[in-house]
């Protein structure tokens, strides 16, 4: 493979603006799907299909399905809900197996190989805006008995579960959609409670975690976001010994974007994150790809990076027959 098309590999695009077509044929790494482009299963179905049909290289479908108020299948559900993590984990284990079963079961009918979940997030401010019945619990061994249950049933019904959102988002008092959240902790704390889950989850053999845009001191005194921090993302590799895929949150949220397009992007490439979330394919986004990949021609330290990235992609994919 020639470097844009490795390049275009560590790209997870939505579908508005519609330059995904494109970027298919190019070796798009995959694509993820919101509520409003799921209107029937026939339809999802018929979708999922027309992509894979339309990819150079079989990509991955993801989504954000966790249940409670981050549900993507709802138009198709009539009016039927998965609980959130936190109500899913009070009901007890046998209920929240049983529901993750049903979910993943679902996503894989539609054609879906990836799911952004679970949230182990543990939730440790009231005021959190964001996460709340998103996390399983505001105590961090619950969280670690949440994700295990939850992971291993995705993997079961052939979803790679994407834990999220490192190093915690669980004490934040904004939301990084709208702004940078700063987690300003000791590193014990953030350490013992925050960092725990995923320490965890990475001894069960965790394929993919989600970096978060949160300003955490303890990684970055400069205001940078953890999605693209050298320090957070070395942590992961040498201290937790992470071997899998890093992929951002969305790069179209404040808490990054603010950083210029290109520019973020770029400093997360080097940073050494491996994939890079957009919520749509419109041209500038499109433009962000073609100017890096025009960089990296003449820039060995980027080429490497992504070079590394396509390696870890193409690997994942291997290992669960999606290539």
């Amino acid at each position: 493979m020639d470097l844009r098309t490795k390049l275009y590999q560590i790209f997870i695009l939505g579908l508005d603006g519609g330059g995904y077509r494109q970027a298919l044929k190019e070796g798009l790494g995959g694509i993820i799907f919101f509520t409003k482009d799921i209107q029937t299963p026939e339809q999802f179905r018929h979708l999922t299909t027309e992509i894979k049909q339309q990819a150079k290289i079989p990509p991955f479908l993801s989504i954000d399905q966790e249940g409670g108020r981050v549900e993507r299948t709802e138009n198709i559900h009539n009016g039927k809900k998965y609980l959130s993590a936190k109500y899913a984990f009070k009901k007890g284990e046998e209920f929240l197996e049983n529901q993750t079963d049903e979910i993943s079961k679902e996503l894989h009918s539609y054609g879906i190989n990836v799911n952004f979940a679970p949230c182990i997030d543990v939730n440790t401010n009231p005021d959190n805006p964001i996460i709340g019945e998103r996390a399983f619990s505001s105590n961090t061994n619950e969280v670690i008995e949440g994700e295990k249950i939850v992971s291993k049933v995705y993997r079961k019904n052939a979803i790679i579960p994407c834990v999220k959102h490192f190093p915690g988002h669980g004490d934040a008092n904004t939301d990084s959609h709208l702004t940078l959240p700063e987690i300003n902790l000791d590193f014990q704390t953030l350490e013992k409670y925050h960092i725990k889950p995923f320490k965890a989850a990475i001894e069960n053999g965790i394929e993919m975690i989600m970096i978060a845009h949160l300003h955490v001191p303890y990684f970055e005194e400069k205001i940078i976001p953890t999605s693209l921090s050298k320090n957070a993302v070395n942590y992961l590799r040498n201290e937790l010994n992470y071997k899998g895929i890093i992929i951002s949150d969305d790069m179209i949220m404040k808490g990054v974007a603010d950083f210029g397009a290109v520019e973020a992007c770029e400093m997360g490439i080097r940073a050494g994150v491996n994939m890079f979330i957009y919520r749509n394919s419109t041209s500038d986004i499109i433009n962000i790809i073609d100017t890096i990949a025009r960089k990296a021609e003449n820039d060995i330290e980027l080429k490497n990076k992504i070079e590394d990235s396509y390696n870890l992609i193409i690997k994942l994919k291997q290992e669960n027959k999606i290539l």
